[in-house]
């Protein structure tokens, strides 16, 4: 089988939808299976995949068992040479999927990949980051971010200096459309559960890394991502409490300097 796709979704069945009717029209000739993993949704979203994607795998579970461990219920089940993690938001344009995996199967060093997102108007969404630092965190996570937007340590993080019209080697791709190859996660494992929510992305491509491989952005393929629209719906401060909870364990794992 060529490709996995898995999708956790929380309490957007419409844009679930659109995604799904994107992925069925655009997925071409590959042999593929889709997964959705229902995080305890109280819209409705699990009724409309059994009844309008009745071909797609529907886990549901009873309570919200956040990002990474959702994703590895799908990750443990697929049969896909290759393995997509996608977001419920995002819709899939035309070529894009084939586009990503002949590119991977191209080039067998490469061992996770991300493509061009664009917002709802087809204008670039900026999806390549490096890897954090503590200052940058800090900054972000006080909102001084949006005081001091600018400084030197951000403009490193956020990689703003990035060329979006070119494939290259980065650090990590947003975890919208995150594709891997099935050879990393025999060889590094799952995403680590200890993340609810944030940086289980940014880990995995940290430990693909050290292991060896190579995290590409590639231009060519392209799909569009509403961005955020599960976290919109939470309160401000549970969001914060997250972020810093991930955080502070990403940096207890690769150290404060990191």
């Amino acid at each position: 089988m060529d490709l996995s796709i898995i999708i956790v979704s929380w309490n957007v069945k419409e844009l679930l939808k659109k995604c799904l009717a994107s992925i069925e029209k655009n997925q071409g000739q590959l042999d593929s299976e889709i997964f959705v993993i229902d995080n305890a949704s109280g819209d409705g979203s699990a009724k409309m995949v059994k009844t309008d994607f009745p071909q797609i795998k529907l886990i549901a579970n009873q309570t919200n068992r956040g990002f990474a461990a959702a994703n590895n219920q799908g990750i443990k089940q697929s049969q896909g040479k290759y393995i997509l993690l996608l977001n419920p938001d995002t819709e899939i344009l035309p070529n894009a999927l084939s586009a990503m995996i002949n590119f991977m199967d191209q080039n067998a060093e490469i061992g996770i990949s991300g493509c061009k997102l664009l917002n709802p108007d087809k204008t670039l969404q900026f999806s390549v980051r490096r890897f954090p630092r503590l200052k940058a965190i800090i900054l972000i996570f006080l909102k001084l971010a949006k005081i001091w937007p600018h400084n030197k340590t951000l403009n490193h993080y956020l990689a703003r200096d990035f060329d979006y019209t070119a494939a290259q080697p980065v650090d990590q791709v947003m975890g919208a459309f995150f594709l891997i190859r099935q050879k990393v996660i025999e060889a590094i494992g799952l995403l680590d559960e200890k993340f609810f929510i944030w940086f289980e992305e940014v880990d995995f491509c940290r430990r693909a890394k050290l292991a060896g491989w190579e995290v590409w952005y590639y231009p060519q393929a392209k799909i569009i991502h509403h961005g955020g629209q599960s976290f919109k719906q939470q309160l401000t401060l549970k969001k914060q409490w997250q972020f810093f909870q991930s955080a502070f364990y990403y940096f207890r794992k690769y150290g404060f300097k990191a």
